[in-house]
């Protein structure tokens, strides 16, 4: 990343109803985006009256920064990146997985929304998978599911067969796992025959994320580096915990052993 000219970095964008309210802005320290500072829209306007330049910086999948589109006035009206995410609560979410085909995607995942949400996730040899009601146990007992307040699917083509899939997003919709329920999310992946179709085939997702799509408690989305739709994704399944908690479906029998390999 290289714009000598710079002079701040925008990362984030709060509104106040369709205006504009304040930016997390990071100076610029030789290309490097350093720690931000909260700027309102009137510290915004001088700064840029006075001949200061910003640019809008977006995450990558690698975690890294790269420069998106000048912020300028027009008219007196503020114009900037679209796609800047926003400055709102960061929601507890748990990523589920298959860890031998979409470990890429997860640490995309994570990459992207770092300082956007706060990772529950368990990391690879963090919990003994052998037994399902000792996994379950462990889950909670480290922290992982026990306030997570949206859970995330992210969907291949063997994910509807892993028995920890079925395992977490049962325990995320147990209320005697974490004392609340969580949101549920599906993210299709690029290699998905679902991927960038307007409809799905439920044999292909996890069964009991196809129940609560059913129900309409669900949220299924495609897979997007894009971070601002992320958040949106994210936010309507935790409304969706909070609102219809009644169509939440988690009466299936837990998943034995996977179905494929």
């Amino acid at each position: 990343m290289a714009n000598e000219d710079v002079d701040y970095w925008v990362s984030k964008v709060k509104w106040d109803v369709n205006r504009l309210d304040y930016v997390y802005a990071h100076k610029n320290n030789n290309n490097s985006v350093g720690s931000y500072t909260e700027m309102s829209r009137s510290d915004i306007l001088y700064y840029l009256n006075s001949g200061y330049i910003f640019y809008c910086i977006l995450k990558k999948e690698n975690g890294s920064w790269t420069i998106g589109n000048k912020l300028y006035l027009d008219s007196n009206n503020l114009k900037w990146d679209n796609k800047l995410p926003l400055l709102q609560t960061k929601r507890k979410c748990f990523v589920s997985y298959y860890h031998n085909d979409d470990k890429y995607y997860k640490e995309s995942f994570l990459n992207l929304m770092d300082d956007l949400t706060v990772t529950k996730s368990v990391k690879d040899g963090d919990i003994d998978s052998n037994v399902s009601d000792n996994y379950a146990k462990q889950l909670i007992q480290k922290g992982y599911l026990s306030d997570t307040t949206v859970l995330i699917v992210l969907i291949g083509m063997k994910t509807k067969c892993r028995k920890h899939v079925d395992w977490e997003i049962s325990g995320a919709l147990n209320y005697k796992v974490g004392e609340s329920y969580a949101g549920l999310l599906g993210l299709l992946l690029p290699e998905h025959d679902d991927y960038g179709k307007d409809t799905y085939n439920s044999k292909k997702i996890p069964a009991r994320l196809a129940d609560n799509l059913t129900s309409g408690y669900a949220i299924l989305k495609d897979y997007t580096t894009d971070t601002k739709k992320l958040q949106e994704y994210i936010e309507l399944a935790y409304n969706n915990r909070k609102n219809k908690t009644d169509d939440k479906i988690n009466s299936r029998k837990q998943m034995p052993e996977d179905t494929c390999k």
